[in-house]
C-alpha cells in the first residue's frame, strides 16, 4: 500500500534544491557533454559495451546510498543525471528484458 508524501516544503526534492538540474534527465550528449566546469560527465552510453554498461550500473547503484545521503548538491546532480542516463540507455538495448517472477505482484 502507498502512503502519501511525508515531504514538507522545508524538504525540497534535490531536482527543486539544485539549480543544475534542469528536470531534463536525459541532456544530448553531442551538445551538452559536459558540465558547467566544462568537465566531461563520461562516456556517452550509446558508446559503451554492453559489460561496460552493466559495469557502470553497478557502479552507480552500488553508491546510490552514499551518494544520496551524503554528496554536495553537484555531485548528486550529476549522479541522477548519469543514472537516468545509463539506465535509459539499457532499456533501449534490453526492451524485453528478463522478468523475475518473484519480483511480480499479484492482482
Amino acid at each position: 500500500m502507498m502512503t502519501g508524501s511525508v515531504r514538507r516544503d522545508e524538504y525540497p526534492s534535490p531536482e527543486q534544491r539544485m539549480p543544475e538540474w534542469d528536470g531534463d534527465h536525459l541532456h544530448d550528449r553531442a551538445s551538452d557533454p559536459a558540465d558547467s566546469d566544462g568537465e566531461v560527465l563520461g562516456v556517452d552510453p550509446a558508446e559503451l559495451g554492453d559489460a561496460d554498461l552493466i559495469r557502470e550500473l553497478h557502479s552507480l547503484h552500488r553508491t546510490r546510498l552514499d551518494t544520496l545521503r551524503h554528496a554536495a548538491d553537484a555531485a548528486l546532480a550529476t549522479h541522477l543525471r548519469r543514472t537516468a542516463e545509463l539506465e535509459t540507455e539499457y532499456l533501449a538495448r534490453y526492451p524485453g528484458r528478463e522478468l523475475d517472477p518473484s519480483r511480480l505482484r499479484e492482482s
